[in-house]
């Protein structure tokens, strides 16, 4: 089991003092900046000279090229995976390295010779703010990669505190467990069920059934997304008395008919991928070659025609038609 840490588990005064950079001013960038100020903590943003200098000028802060961050006692790189490899950012022997998200740290793309940790919220970047100014929380993988000054977990834990990640608790992972989680349900899981959504919807045409009402059913309507609500409100087993006795029925008896399908080991072949590191050389290539097969991809899964019927079925059917807007 994880070690679960909560507020009282951390103290902001673990940073008293320290000037914090944070590099980039995007979802996280901008929540993280916030809140930190308002938790009493001495910001700078380190960016490029663009809008989003402007943006951090207008909230405020003190701005500085990007390394200029390598004078700051604790560095946040909030920006893509893909970039902070690049970052001209050579951090002082006795800084903090802060990163949101294990990759860099699991995959050697980074290795700071300092103090360096992850503070990984699973939360998107505007709800990270808004949590934090609602006085609610959010869940945190948070974990020490390199423990230099003896003092890296008081530091690490001092950031996430500080930016509210510890308000309803934090899971206490090594930037590896947090990375091949991450990718493992972008890489693993999401692909399969888009594929079952894209094979239920076939079934249900060949039945008959209109292309609207099967998307109404899966996402329009909104109750698959509130059932995940109670699942995480109440629990996956809890949530089950929700359903009518029909539906516990038909889900129940029939859940063994997926049975023959071996679904974990295509799973665990692009989880190896993960593991050894052979995605992650081929994200590099893919970068270093000016991401051509991404753009690929990108242009095939949205489609003008695509984006055009989804738009058009959203303001008929949509939350635009319940709201009026």
């Amino acid at each position: 089991m994880s070690e679960i840490i909560h507020e009282g588990d951390a103290d902001v005064g673990a940073i008293a003092g320290h000037r914090v950079a944070i590099v980039g001013y995007g979802n996280q960038g901008r929540s993280w900046a916030l809140n930190l100020r308002d938790s009493g903590v001495d910001v700078m943003v380190c960016v490029r000279a663009d809008e989003t200098r402007s943006a951090a000028e207008d909230d405020g802060f003190a701005t500085n090229d990007v390394d200029g961050a390598g004078n700051a006692d604790a560095i946040c790189l909030l920006v893509p995976d893909d970039v902070i490899p690049g970052l001209p950012i050579p951090p002082r022997e006795d800084a903090l390295v802060i990163v949101a998200s294990g990759y860099t740290l699991a995959f050697g793309r980074l290795d700071p010779p300092c103090d360096t940790g992850m503070v990984a919220p699973r939360m998107l970047g505007p709800e990270v703010r808004r949590c934090y100014e609602e006085g609610i929380g959010f869940i945190t993988a948070v974990g020490v990669h390199r423990d230099k000054s003896g003092a890296a977990r008081q530091r690490t834990l001092a950031i996430a505190k500080a930016i509210g990640g510890l308000r309803q608790g934090a899971l206490d992972l090594t930037p590896m467990q947090e990375a091949v989680l991450d990718l493992g349900v972008e890489q693993a899981l999401s692909p399969a069920l888009r594929r079952v959504n894209e094979s239920f919807i076939t079934v249900m045409l060949e039945h008959g059934i209109p292309i609207e009402a099967i998307l109404t059913e899966l996402f329009l309507s909104g109750e698959v997304e509130r059932t995940y609500r109670l699942v995480r409100l109440e629990g996956g087993a809890a949530q089950t008395l929700h359903h009518s006795p029909t539906s516990q029925y038909g889900q129940l008896s029939r859940v063994g008919r997926y049975d023959h399908l071996d679904l974990a080991a295509t799973m665990r072949e692009l989880v190896d991928d993960i593991t050894s590191g052979r995605f992650a050389d081929e994200w590099d290539a893919e970068r270093d070659a000016g991401y051509p097969r991404l753009d690929a991809l990108r242009s095939k899964a949205l489609a003008p025609e695509i984006l055009a019927f989804e738009e058009d079925l959203r303001t008929k059917l949509g939350e635009r038609a319940v709201t009026g807007g």
